[in-house]
């Protein structure tokens, strides 16, 4: 347990310094909207974080935005760098290959942060950048990587995931219905999005299915392939696409293993 009280103004900047790095040009509307805080207290963080360096205000429109210092805050986190290098190449040739986007992701406490995505930035639906938080149990990179991983790590994404109220979270507050979702999962050998997630994110028009990375039987990361609902239906592109996102999961696979030294 932890000796003292968090730092509640600290747990705020953060939480609005997420906002800032989330959205494409974030004005205090914006963060209002994405963090709940009111507005006020979101001007008293800005302000604070552009003290700090962390965030600067665009001269011609009250829109904020990221310094490069913020990228100081991840040089010590190496786990997604490997798996993105080594996920790249395959990536890219699966976008080529089926003409879908793809992201692949890595355990993170309470998400899966995106390692790399092959999607075009700026388009509506499918903008996203590395470093994304992916909720563990509303998307299919959360759910197909908890349904392989180790025990560990799935107790502890189940315990914060129930501390949440957002919908998707109710099944960690019962564990055995957690296991039973789980072991449709794994025996599927897929995960699909939560829908309340899809309709939130994507207005209900795209989805997702999700795969795990393995090694040694034991997911150390997970690859979706993203999709437009109105183009094809989930029972087509788990019967025609699946395999493929499946192989390409294999590849990254087996890239980690070549770059870990294993055989």
């Amino acid at each position: 347990m932890p000796s003292y009280e968090p730092v509640t103004a600290l747990l705020r900047g953060l939480e609005v310094l997420r906002a800032v790095n989330r959205l494409d040009g974030a004005t205090v509307k914006d963060i209002h909207h994405l963090t709940g805080l009111n507005q006020p207290a979101v001007v008293r963080m800005l302000e604070t974080l552009i003290h700090a360096g962390l965030v600067i205000r665009q001269r011609d429109r009250a829109v904020y935005v990221p310094t490069g210092r913020t990228l100081e805050l991840s040089a010590g986190y190496a786990a997604h760098r490997e798996v993105g290098i080594a996920a790249t190449p395959v990536m890219e040739a699966l976008r080529r290959s089926v003409g879908w986007p793809s992201d692949v992701a890595v355990f993170d406490g309470d998400a899966m942060v995106v390692a790399h995505t092959s999607r075009v930035e700026g388009r509506l639906l499918f903008g996203r950048r590395p470093g994304y938080r992916a909720p563990i149990l509303a998307t299919s990179l959360g759910r197909a990587f908890l349904a392989f991983c180790g025990p560990a790590e799935r107790e502890r994404a189940l315990a914060l995931a129930a501390a949440s109220p957002d919908p998707w979270n109710e099944p960690a507050r019962d564990p055995p219905r957690a296991e039973r979702f789980l072991r449709v999962v794994r025996e599927a050998g897929f995960a699909t999005m939560d829908d309340a997630y899809a309709a939130r994110e994507y207005g209900g028009l795209a989805s997702a299915i999700g795969v795990p990375v393995l090694l040694d039987g034991v997911a150390v990361a997970a690859l979706n392939l993203m999709y437009l609902n109105e183009a094809t239906e989930r029972d087509e592109v788990v019967r025609r696409l699946l395999p493929v996102l499946q192989g390409a999961a294999g590849e990254v696979s087996v890239a980690l293993a070549r770059s870990r030294g294993r055989a």
